[in-house]
Protein backbone atom coordinates (compact mmCIF):
# COMPACT_ATOMS: atom_id res chain seq x y z
CA UNK A 1 0.00 0.00 0.00
CA UNK A 2 1.06 3.72 -0.83
CA UNK A 3 0.66 6.09 1.54
CA UNK A 4 -0.01 9.76 0.87
CA UNK A 5 1.34 12.64 2.79
CA UNK A 6 -2.27 14.41 3.04
CA UNK A 7 -4.06 11.77 5.27
CA UNK A 8 -2.73 10.28 8.63
CA UNK A 9 -1.18 6.91 8.28
CA UNK A 10 -3.52 5.34 10.50
CA UNK A 11 -6.67 6.71 8.45
CA UNK A 12 -5.58 5.44 5.16
CA UNK A 13 -5.11 1.97 6.60
CA UNK A 14 -8.87 2.18 7.86
CA UNK A 15 -10.15 2.84 4.79
CA UNK A 16 -8.08 0.14 3.33
CA UNK A 17 -9.60 -2.09 5.82
CA UNK A 18 -13.06 -0.79 5.50
CA UNK A 19 -13.00 -1.61 1.31
CA UNK A 20 -11.69 -5.08 2.13
CA UNK A 21 -14.63 -5.49 4.24
CA UNK A 22 -17.12 -3.91 2.63
CA UNK A 23 -16.39 -5.95 -1.29
CA UNK A 24 -15.67 -8.78 0.40
CA UNK A 25 -12.23 -9.19 0.48
CA UNK A 26 -12.11 -9.76 4.47
CA UNK A 27 -15.16 -11.57 4.54
CA UNK A 28 -17.15 -11.93 7.88
CA UNK A 29 -15.16 -13.78 10.75
CA UNK A 30 -11.99 -13.23 9.24
CA UNK A 31 -9.12 -12.88 11.18
CA UNK A 32 -7.24 -9.87 10.78
CA UNK A 33 -2.76 -10.26 10.84
CA UNK A 34 -1.67 -9.60 14.21
CA UNK A 35 -0.87 -5.72 14.89
CA UNK A 36 2.86 -6.75 15.12
CA UNK A 37 2.19 -8.81 11.12
CA UNK A 38 0.19 -5.79 9.73
CA UNK A 39 2.69 -3.16 11.01
CA UNK A 40 5.66 -5.19 9.29
CA UNK A 41 3.47 -6.10 5.81
CA UNK A 42 2.30 -1.96 5.63
CA UNK A 43 5.77 -0.49 7.04
CA UNK A 44 4.32 1.24 9.63
CA UNK A 45 4.71 1.17 13.60
CA UNK A 46 2.69 -0.86 15.35
CA UNK A 47 0.88 1.83 17.61
CA UNK A 48 0.04 3.21 13.77
CA UNK A 49 -1.82 -0.04 13.52
CA UNK A 50 -2.91 -0.34 16.95
CA UNK A 51 -5.07 3.12 16.79
CA UNK A 52 -6.50 2.01 13.52
CA UNK A 53 -7.65 -1.30 14.79
CA UNK A 54 -9.23 0.35 17.77
CA UNK A 55 -11.10 3.28 15.59
CA UNK A 56 -12.45 0.15 13.46
CA UNK A 57 -13.63 -2.00 16.34
CA UNK A 58 -15.23 1.26 18.05
CA UNK A 59 -16.86 1.71 14.54
CA UNK A 60 -18.00 -2.13 14.51
CA UNK A 61 -16.49 -3.64 11.18
CA UNK A 62 -13.91 -5.90 13.69
CA UNK A 63 -13.60 -7.06 17.10
CA UNK A 64 -10.93 -8.63 18.95
CA UNK A 65 -10.80 -11.77 20.62
CA UNK A 66 -8.27 -11.77 24.09
CA UNK A 67 -5.17 -13.77 23.03
CA UNK A 68 -6.50 -14.22 19.65
CA UNK A 69 -6.43 -11.37 17.64
CA UNK A 70 -9.28 -9.39 15.34
CA UNK A 71 -11.46 -10.56 13.37
CA UNK A 72 -14.23 -9.13 10.92
CA UNK A 73 -17.46 -8.97 12.35
CA UNK A 74 -19.56 -11.94 11.88
CA UNK A 75 -23.06 -10.09 12.19
CA UNK A 76 -23.70 -10.23 8.45
CA UNK A 77 -26.99 -7.82 8.87
CA UNK A 78 -24.42 -4.96 10.50
CA UNK A 79 -21.63 -5.58 7.79
CA UNK A 80 -24.78 -4.54 5.41
CA UNK A 81 -25.70 -1.63 7.24
CA UNK A 82 -21.76 -0.51 7.43
CA UNK A 83 -21.63 -0.95 4.04
CA UNK A 84 -24.84 1.46 3.50
CA UNK A 85 -23.04 3.87 5.67
CA UNK A 86 -20.02 3.38 3.74
CA UNK A 87 -21.61 4.42 0.43
CA UNK A 88 -23.31 7.21 1.51
CA UNK A 89 -20.17 8.46 3.59
CA UNK A 90 -18.25 8.21 0.05
CA UNK A 91 -21.68 9.61 -1.72
CA UNK A 92 -21.25 13.09 0.55
CA UNK A 93 -17.91 13.14 0.32
CA UNK A 94 -18.16 13.22 -3.63
CA UNK A 95 -21.28 15.48 -3.56
CA UNK A 96 -19.31 17.97 -1.84
CA UNK A 97 -15.89 18.03 -3.79
CA UNK A 98 -18.28 18.18 -6.74
CA UNK A 99 -19.89 21.14 -5.52
CA UNK A 100 -16.90 22.48 -3.96
CA UNK A 101 -15.84 22.71 -7.74
CA UNK A 102 -18.96 24.81 -8.74
CA UNK A 103 -21.12 21.64 -10.29
CA UNK A 104 -24.82 21.77 -9.46
CA UNK A 105 -26.57 19.55 -8.45
CA UNK A 106 -28.19 18.73 -11.22
CA UNK A 107 -25.05 18.69 -13.15
CA UNK A 108 -23.85 15.85 -10.73
CA UNK A 109 -26.91 13.92 -10.95
CA UNK A 110 -26.83 13.86 -14.97
CA UNK A 111 -23.39 13.06 -14.81
CA UNK A 112 -23.92 10.15 -12.46
CA UNK A 113 -26.60 8.82 -14.69
CA UNK A 114 -24.37 9.05 -17.83
CA UNK A 115 -21.94 6.51 -16.16
CA UNK A 116 -24.28 4.25 -14.96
Amino acid sequence: MRFNKEQPIYQQIIDDIKVKIVNGTYSTGFKLPSIREYAEEMLVNPNTVQKAFSELEREDYIHSKRGIGFFVNEDEELINKLKKKYLNDEVDVFIEKMSSFGFSKSEIIEKVKEKL
